[in-house]
């Protein structure tokens, strides 16, 4: 099957952008939100989002003709995003992604023939490195697209390539390229990097996408510079290349299209506007995750016995299926009939209009699975944060904003660690004191939601924001940069 490039209702511009996501919901949001910022920036850019069928199908249903994106299809025969698939799945799926480089070298030669000249550039995922290789063989450039904060990727990038926790028999050891007080404990990491050894299948596939990206010519980050200075300046001394921070501009509305929503947006505001302020705990763990039943189990009577409104997005614990229906039997007996009638609680299965939830003035505090889009809503909305990480980068997320930011509290980690009701009433209470702890967290989330705000700014007669100059600066340079190595006609 040939690589598909919709050139439907397109006259060709001078600068074609090429973006590459990975195939994780996560990842294709902030993509999107900058091929977006890229066509508000200029409509002299054309940009194309290389992506497989199912995740075009997602990407379309979260777009209009007004944006006026492009969108090629990478032919690809595996399951084809890490939504709803078992952890070991999802290994074989990033092996399985790297068959995607000799499609999209097949793009980016059409594109080329086409248009007479090769791209501007390819702006992959850090978990795309090989095409840095497909786009310096095609005579273009290659920028890496973080969709993480600038901490967190740095932290995942020093574990990986690093492995310290190898290098020692204690417990606690320090990050390479971190300051010494940043140190991490073993049972902070997921158990498949607890057992790596350079040479086991996670390994095999990250650090070689990872040391392949760090050659590309430059980063964008999907943060933004004011909020994350440690994060930022710590990456950049890694890296070594310029690093843009482009980011959180994709907080304007919900993106749920094409995903099955488990309450309507009209009935949830209706459900929060009956609520005092400040007074609703928010639980959901992001469109990927679940957490163990037992782990279910006590969160449920924790929230209820902190006698606390709460709106909690349930999906199947953890070795169910993901997509199948939910049970009651996973939660305390009579709980959901006890949370309606009381008016407690509302529990919705599977997905939830998030941002409207954050946005409501009843929501006090989001418990959160650490995601970096997730944080990103959250803090954009001044909203703070309970944190429970499950995977990926989500840990040195939470460890970043307690200890550098002071927005969140962390209730537990991972899906094997053992909590109880107490605990998760206890950690409740103290993110809701107003006058103490929870009242501090809100104060500095409120200041972060400022920072997010003002970054953004693009109105006209105003100081441009921090994340609108840097692509404004990113997108000069890669213009810049093109003339030496693209060669004319």
């Amino acid at each position: 099957m040939a690589t598909s490039f919709d050139h439907s209702n397109h006259h060709f511009h001078r600068h074609h952008i090429v973006l590459l996501p990975f195939l994780a919901h996560g990842h294709l949001r902030p993509f999107l939100a900058l091929a977006r910022q890229i066509k508000q920036r200029s409509k002299a850019f054309t940009v194309t989002i290389a992506a497989t069928a199912l995740n075009l199908q997602y990407l379309r249903h979260s777009t209009d003709s007004s944006d006026d994106i492009l969108f090629a299809e990478l032919p690809f025969s595996d399951h084809q995003n890490t939504e709803n698939l078992p952890v070991s799945r999802i290994l074989d799926l990033c092996h399985g992604s790297v068959s995607l480089q000799s499609p999209f070298r097949k793009l980016i030669h059409d594109i080329t023939a086409e248009e007479g000249r090769p791209p501007l550039c390819i702006i992959s995922d850090v978990f795309f490195g090989w095409a840095v290789d497909v786009a310096e063989s095609l005579g273009t450039l290659n920028f890496t697209f973080t969709t993480c904060g600038a901490y967190g990727t740095m932290a995942y990038i020093s574990l990986w390539l690093h492995l310290p926790h190898r290098e020692t028999d204690s417990d606690e050891f320090a990050l390479p390229g971190f300051p010494e007080r940043c140190r991490l404990r073993r049972d902070q990491l997921h158990r498949f990097l607890r057992s790596a050894d350079g040479d086991d299948p996670w390994s095999r596939f990250i650090r070689p996408q990872i040391s392949l990206s760090l050659k590309s010519h430059g980063w964008l980050c999907n943060t933004v510079e004011e909020i994350e200075p440690l994060g930022l300046e710590i990456l950049r001394n890694h890296v070594q290349r310029p690093v843009w921070s482009t980011g959180a501009s994709s907080l304007k509305t919900n993106t749920y299209s094409g995903k099955e929503v488990g309450i309507s947006s009209k009935k949830c505001v209706e459900w929060l506007d009956e609520q005092k302020p400040e007074s609703v705990v928010y639980v959901s763990f992001g469109s990927q995750n679940t957490i163990g039943s037992s782990q279910m189990m006590e969160l449920a009577k924790g929230l209820e016995k902190s006698r606390r409104p709460f709106v909690w997005v349930v999906r199947p614990p953890l070795g169910f299926d993901m997509k199948g229906e939910f049970r009651s039997e996973w939660l305390p007996d009579g709980f959901e009939e006890r949370m309606a009638e009381t008016k407690q609680g509302l529990i919705v299965r599977n997905w939830a209009p998030q941002l409207e939830i954050l946005s409501h003035k009843s929501t006090a505090v989001f418990l959160s699975h650490c995601g970096w889009n997730s944080i990103l809503e959250s803090l954009s909305r001044g909203v703070p944060i309970v944190a429970w990480p499950l995977g990926a980068e989500q840990v040195y997320n939470s460890k970043m904003l307690r200890e550098e930011m002071g927005v969140s509290l962390e209730l537990t980690w991972g899906f094997e660690s053992r909590v109880d009701e107490e605990e998760v009433k206890k950690v409740v209470d103290l993110a809701m004191d107003g006058n103490g702890k929870g009242g501090e967290m809100r104060k500095r989330a409120s200041l972060v939601k400022e920072l997010i705000r003002d970054a953004n700014v693009r109105e006209e007669g105003k100081l441009k924001g921090s994340s609108v100059k840097a692509l404004d600066d990113f997108l000069s340079y890669v213009l810049e940069k093109s003339k030496q190595v693209l060669k004319p006609n």
